[in-house]
This record gives structure tokens, C-alpha cells and sequence, in this order.
């Protein structure tokens, strides 16, 4: 790979991206993997064709091939869950993980405070429930937007009694407990003592060295201003933060889609079909989001996805293992409209509209990646027949994509 590439999923998460970035990380010497959304929420899943597995939160998916990673200023870090992340990394044979990370100074810090005040919140929203991952990314965003000059972020970890200040108000503003300040001061500080903390100037120096993989988190249909309010996440899913972070340097967008549809948690899931019990190794019921849910293929989602990201240029499509042959093509309301960014009341009137959205579906489908390129106008690039790199395969016919 000569490029820079930026992988999103167009569906509501769970796609496969860690998977793909693993293939590409595995293919040619790659720069770094730069994280440009979310935080410890995620859950990117890779497997070596030895066994050995390991769900990325917050580390790049390149991680188990010694590719560096940078945590732009996008991400919400929680060194403490970072801690854990590095130890099983460890684990599986990563001599010091810490070794192989960037953070940037701005990215803002997630705390337990945060992370009690969150769950908190989702608790008293009863059936309610919006599917938060009861990490605190959310509530650290949200506290971000109230009181900008007060929220934690990385680079405070370097000034003990600037992050003291900071955490003593956060503790108090959220009216959460949690463990004592002087606690998490000592904490971040030695994180900061273990991976080099940079400034914006750094992904610039990165882009000139080897090409790099700009790697999202959740999925577009889960997009804080374009997702199926409220039943979204407080984070820009599609390609504009990497987009922000090139600065007009060319790189491919390449989309990763399944050959059917899941989500996690509650939200619309117009495709769902309780009989869809396909095997499902790494992705649970979560304690937080809910249960893990499938539905068929569902390509009026998906051409939604396209259409609020500004397209792609290639598509990954995985499980082409799994035994499913429905796709839905149309729903009985039409395409669904790209409203102004920013809208939710628009977004919530779109959630209310999907709710009562019948699918029409093609049957038969054998050829997937012929099939979900003529829906959706995008050429499928890449096929994944299972959890490994090695199960990966281009696609006879398809030219590499261009670069945007």
C-alpha cells in the first residue's frame, strides 16, 4: 500500500475494521494506525492465523504487527483503561505496548468520574436506554462542550497541580465520588511518563514518512450529528475528523460493510430478523449497550451512510463465510433524506420514520461483492472470508482505489 488510507464503517459498528486494518498493516510497512474518533468504547477485534486474539480499544488494530499508534486529538483517552489494554497486549507477546504510542496533548481525558456520571445517566433513563457503553466518552464530550477551560485532557497529565484543580471541580460538577484525586494524579502522570505525548504538528511529520491508516471507530448510522438520534454516539463516525487531521493531503476512503447488518443495542434496526442466529465469536451482549442483534443486508442504510460521508472510494466486505442470501433494496418509505448536520430534532423525526419502515428484499443473492457494489455504486475492493488476515483476498477485476 502506497497510500494513506482512512477505514469507516458504514453500518452501526461491529463491521470488521480491525480485522481489515490488520491485513493492511500485515501487507506493507505502514507508518502508524492514527485513531481519529471515539475512545475506550470500541471494540476492534483481530485474530493471527496462531490463535492469539485480542479486541482493540484504544491501541491501533496494527498493534500485534509492531505498528505504532497515535491517538489524535479526536480521541477521548482513558489511560486507565489503556493500562489494561497493554497488559493483555503483553500478554500475547507485544514487548511494552506504551513503547508503540503517540497521544496528542489536546485529546481530552476520560476519568472514572466521567465514567460513574455516564452510567449514571443511562441508568435513569430506564427502557429509555440509549445503548451508551457505560465507558464515559459521552459524558466527557459533554463536559467538554459545558466547560471547555475546565476539561481534562492529555497534556494536563504533565501539570499535577493543573490536573488537581481540574479533576477536584469535574468531581464536584458531576456530583459522582469515585477515588480519591490525589489517586488519579498519580496515575496519569505516570502515564505520561510512559508514551510520548506530542502536539498537532506531529501527524503532519507522520504523513510525510510511510503511509498511514487513519482508523474509526463505531459507524457511520451511529454518527452524533447524521445518526438515528438518539440512539447514537457522542463522536464523528465518518471520514471528516481523518479528513481534518490530513489537511489536504490525498488518502483513499475505503468503507467496511458486512454481508448483513448488526448493531448493537437499542435503535432502529429496520433489517432485523430473530432468525438470523449466525456464529458470533467476539461480539457479546454488553453489559451496557444491550444485546448484539443481526438483520439482512441493508443497502438503503448503507446508501444513507454514503451519502452523509461524501462516498467512498472501495468497500471491504466481510463474512462472505456466513450463510445468508437476502438483501434488503428499498424500504416502503423511500431513500432515507440527508438532513443539515447538527439537526437532531430533524435526526429524531428520521429515528420516528425508521421505526415504521417495512424492508423489500432481493433473494438469492450468491454474489456479494458483485451485488452490494451495483446497491450501493461503490466497487467492492476487498473480500474476508473469516477472522484472519490470511482469510482475506482482493478482488479479481477491481482496480485499487484512487485517492480522493
Amino acid at each position: 500500500m502506497r497510500e494513506h488510507m482512512i477505514v469507516t464503517d458504514l453500518g452501526y459498528g461491529d463491521a470488521g475494521k480491525g480485522t481489515i486494518i490488520d491485513w493492511l498493516c500485515a501487507r506493507e510497512p505502514i507508518g502508524a494506525v492514527v485513531r481519529f474518533n471515539g475512545g475506550g468504547q470500541a471494540a476492534h477485534n483481530v485474530v493471527l492465523p496462531d490463535g492469539r486474539h485480542h479486541t482493540f480499544a484504544q491501541f491501533g488494530s496494527g498493534t500485534l504487527r509492531g505498528v505504532p499508534t497515535h491517538l489524535s486529538r479526536f480521541m477521548v483517552t482513558d489511560p486507565l483503561s489503556l493500562a489494561r489494554e497493554a497488559a493483555h497486549l503483553s500478554e500475547l507477546g507485544v514487548p511494552d505496548p506504551f513503547r508503540l504510542l503517540t497521544v496528542d496533548r489536546d485529546a481530552l481525558l476520560a476519568t472514572p468520574y466521567h465514567v460513574a456520571a455516564g452510567q449514571a445517566r443511562e441508568l435513569a433513563r430506564g427502557d429509555d436506554r440509549h445503548g451508551s457503553c457505560g465507558m464515559g466518552v459521552g459524558e466527557t464530550m459533554a463536559y467538554a462542550l459545558e466547560h471547555p477551560e475546565l476539561a481534562p485532557t492529555v497534556g494536563d497529565c504533565e501539570e499535577p497541580a493543573r490536573l488537581t484543580r481540574k479533576l477536584y471541580a469535574l468531581r464536584e460538577a458531576l456530583g459522582v465520588t469515585g477515588p480519591p484525586v490525589e489517586d488519579c494524579v498519580a496515575a496519569y502522570r505516570a502515564f505520561a511518563e510512559r508514551v510520548i505525548l506530542v502536539g498537532s504538528s506531529f501527524t503532519t511529520a507522520l504523513l510525510r514518512r510511510r503511509p498511514v491508516i487513519f482508523e474509526g471507530a463505531q459507524g457511520v448510522l451511529l454518527d452524533e450529528w447524521h445518526g438515528f438520534h438518539p440512539y447514537t454516539t457522542w463522536s464523528t463516525t465518518t471520514f471528516a475528523n481523518a479528513l481534518e487531521l490530513l489537511d489536504g493531503v490525498p488518502a483513499v476512503r475505503l468503507g467496511v460493510l458486512r454481508t448483513y447488518t448488526p448493531r448493537h443495542g437499542p435503535g432502529p434496526l429496520v433489517t432485523e430478523d430473530a432468525a438470523l442466529t449466525l456464529p458470533e465469536a467476539h461480539n457479546g451482549n454488553g453489559p451496557w449497550q444491550g444485546p448484539f442483534r443481526a438483520g439482512h443486508f441493508d443497502a438503503v442504510a448503507h446508501r444513507y451512510a454514503l451519502a452523509v460521508t461524501g462516498g467512498a472510494d472501495a468497500l471491504a466486505l466481510t463474512h462472505l463465510d456466513a450463510p445468508v442470501s437476502r438483501m434488503c433494496v428499498s424500504y416502503d418509505i423511500g431513500e432515507l433524506p440527508v438532513g443539515a448536520a447538527g439537526d437532531l430534532e430533524g435526526q429524531a423525526r428520521l429515528t420516528g420514520r425508521l421505526s415504521a419502515a417495512r424492508p423489500r428484499y432481493a433473494d438469492g443473492i450468491d454474489d456479494w461483492p458483485a451485488a452490494v457494489a451495483e446497491a450501493l455504486g461503490v466497487p467492492v475492493w476487498l473480500g474476508s472470508h473469516g477472522p484472519t488476515a490470511t482469510d482475506k483476498v482482493l478482488l479479481r477485476g477491481v482496480t485499487a482505489p484512487e485517492r480522493v
